[in-house]
């Protein structure tokens, strides 16, 4: 059996780091005493990248990257360091050389695509009213209310940020797919994930909040992933 890697977990927008805190518990009843998750400005994929890989260069030894939602496009653009030995995408994007989150969510918009809001500094929102049924319907009502008051809009301008060299293209990968997400189009995921040639594409019937909607499962294909042979 591989030793086990450090993990990494790579929060996406309308979410900071503790959107991972069920996956961490989980994680954490798997035998995982390394565990990261990093807090990102979501102020640009630059700054983000960024903050990860600093995050990521400072931990010794093997590194599995974890990206969730817009975290995907971070992994994607930042994991090509060296001890870097997979990528996760949980419900995420991963874009190919040149594309943007805003550019993959174009091909097929979202359903919850009207439910978005800027403000006038230049940050979108989700319109607190409609994050519950648009980000975590198969949550509690209780739990949407506490993602909704504590969500961290990103920059508009994020979304047009574009990937160089993907690390998808040179890194094992595993991907989530799920099938009830109104966030990222269910078949942007498909198209996504099937080009990325994955290990294992697991697909549940999950919103876009399958890491806490799904925390188990999700642990669970991190786990065949830390575990997996190089």
């Amino acid at each position: 059996m591989s030793e086990k890697p450090s993990i990494v977990l790579v929060h996406g927008f309308w979410g900071g780091a503790a959107h991972w805190s069920k996956v961490i518990l989980e994680l954490s009843r798997l035998g995982y005493r390394d565990l990261h998750a990093v807090e990102m400005p979501l102020t640009s994929l630059a700054d983000d990248a960024e903050r990860t890989r600093k995050m990521v260069a400072s931990i010794p030894g093997k590194v599995l990257l974890v990206g969730h939602s817009y975290g995907g496009a971070v992994i994607t653009q930042m994991g090509n360091l060296p001890n870097v030995t997979g990528l996760v995408y949980i419900a995420a994007f991963a874009p190919d050389d040149g594309e943007s989150p805003g550019s993959i969510t174009g091909q097929n918009p979202p359903e919850a695509a009207a439910n978005l809001q800027p403000d006038a500094d230049g940050y979108l929102w989700i319109k607190p009213d409609k994050l519950h049924e648009s980000f975590c319907q198969d949550l509690s009502k209780d739990e949407g209310l506490v993602m909704s008051v504590t969500q961290k809009a990103p920059l508009a301008s994020t979304f047009g940020d574009t990937i160089s060299n993907p690390a998808w293209k040179h890194k094992p990968t595993w991907y989530q797919l799920s099938t009830h997400d109104r966030m990222i189009a269910p078949a942007n995921q498909e198209m996504m994930s099937k080009r990325m040639n994955p290990k294992e594409v697991l697909r549940l019937d999950a919103s876009h909040a399958s890491l806490a909607s799904r925390a188990a499962e999700v642990a669970a294909l991190i786990d065949r992933a830390a575990l997996s042979p190089a």
